[in-house]
């Protein structure tokens, strides 16, 4: 898809053109939906002392939090290369909170496990938001921009672990008791989230010229996606980039979802330490993700797609010796630098890989961020059994999981780019780097004649 009027520069004050409005109305619903699809998690020791949970049952929670995921990023995908990110946000956003609202609900294992898997389809909001970006930025920025409005995003996946303690804490205060406190506790992420579904159709449009339904047929931005679900699914490069991401984003709401519970049972934490502890984890987001799309970008700019690929194996094998470093850190304070080093290279590696994925296939930018999405929760389904067993402790599940990141990262000599997608894309880079010097120049002389008038 060749979208006309795609910013060449990321001006993040800006919110009067839809390039900046839509970044930062991306970033603020993924994080909400982050919110939302991770709120439970820090309670989960509430949860599982009412409920008397196995360590079993919670591992086919964490399973079925992050497994319908898989398929929903699929269907996104595909809906956002036919009817515009725009509407598919809207909708997502606004059915997601019902279940985030009402999980309250449950009193049981299985009711419990069917609200948490509903739950989980919020999380398909990351490929809209990938999407979104990829159309508005151009070249030389997309990295950037798909790697700060997700690592933003993901941001919730850190502050929920902080800041849902405290709601919990406050409806105590207010003479709620624990059963019912985390219950209502629930209900104000999936508030929140139904209002964002409104005011990201009010402010957002699906691409620079418009929305879909307002562009002209012969425009190529109005693709109705009729075969780039195929396409993409024909392509073995989305399939290595699909494993690469279950090594990173994986890897990540894997952390989401055992960290508090983790740094409670090893450390003898209470929840709202063990919370603060783990929500470090998601912080790193604030500019993690964002370095390794920028680095992405750059490594794009000097050396071609390759470039891009060369720094996604570097940085995905410093993410796998790190988990494995961190998983065996018996120290608190140790645990907690580790985990923190392990978190930024897992990170960069997420925006690294959202930096090549635009390059793959543009006719299917949505069906393949779709597909390569999934592949994160694919690998976050696959390290779930292993926090299941009762055999395994979490320290050796994530010991396990380092090994085979760092195996994985070999994966990234796959995905290779042809003479003549090189040739294109620095044609393209080119003239986005040529249209950028005229801007600038234009924008200089501008302030001059201001200068000299004055």
């Amino acid at each position: 898809m060749k979208i006309i009027g795609k910013a060449t520069k990321i001006n993040l004050f800006s919110f009067s053109a839809p390039h900046m409005r839509t970044f930062h109305l991306t970033w603020m619903a993924f994080f909400l939906c982050f919110f939302g699809w991770f709120g439970i998690a820090p309670l989960m020791g509430i949860v599982r002392d009412e409920l008397e949970l196995t360590k079993g049952q919670i591992g086919n929670i964490i399973i079925a939090s992050v497994s319908i995921t898989v398929f929903a990023r699929l269907l996104i995908g595909w809906l956002c290369d036919k009817i515009g990110p725009r509407i598919t946000y809207t909708a997502l956003l606004v059915i997601g909170s019902f279940p985030v609202m009402l999980i309250g609900l449950s009193n049981s294992y299985e009711s419990f496990l069917i609200f948490r898997l509903a739950i989980g389809v919020i999380g398909a909001s990351f490929v809209i938001t990938q999407y979104h970006t990829s159309v508005m930025f151009a070249p030389n920025v997309v990295g950037t921009a798909n790697a700060t409005s997700a690592g933003w995003g993901n941001l919730g996946g850190g502050i929920t672990q902080m800041v849902m303690p405290l709601v919990f804490s406050a409806f105590i205060a207010l003479g709620f008791i624990e059963t019912s406190a985390w219950r209502w506790a629930m209900v104000l992420p999936g508030a929140v989230l139904f209002v964002m579904g409104l005011v990201y159709y009010k402010y957002t449009t699906d691409t620079p010229e418009g929305n879909f339904k307002d562009i002209a047929q012969n425009n190529t931005g109005k693709k109705k996606g009729k075969g780039t679900f195929i396409m993409a699914l024909k392509d073995y490069r989305v399939w290595g980039l699909f494993l690469i991401y279950g090594a990173c984003f994986g890897v990540e709401l894997t952390i989401n979802n055992i960290a508090a519970i983790y740094y409670a049972d090893n450390f003898q934490l209470d929840i709202k330490t063990a919370g603060f502890i783990a929500g470090l984890f998601g912080l790193m987001n604030l500019f993690a993700r964002t370095m390794g799309g920028a680095f992405g970008d750059k490594a794009g700019i000097k050396y071609g797609l390759k470039g891009r690929v060369y720094f996604l194996f570097a940085v995905l094998l410093l993410e796998g010796g790190a988990l494995m470093i961190f998983s065996q850190m018996s120290m608190l304070p140790l645990a907690i630098g580790t985990m923190i080093v392990f978190s930024l290279f897992v990170q960069m590696a997420e925006g690294a890989t959202y930096s090549v994925v635009p390059f793959i296939n543009r006719k299917a930018i949505g069906s393949v961020s779709g597909i390569v999405g999934a592949g994160g929760n694919a690998g976050a389904v696959a390290a779930g059994f292993l926090f299941k067993m009762e055999n395994i402790s979490y320290s050796d599940a994530l010991l396990i999981i380092g090994i085979a990141v760092a195996s994985l990262s070999l994966v990234a000599f796959v995905v290779r780019f042809s003479e003549a997608d090189e040739i294109e894309a620095k044609a393209e880079m080119d003239e986005t780097l040529t249209n950028k010097a005229k801007e600038i120049l234009k924008s200089n002389k501008k302030i001059k004649e201001t200068v000299d008038v004055a």
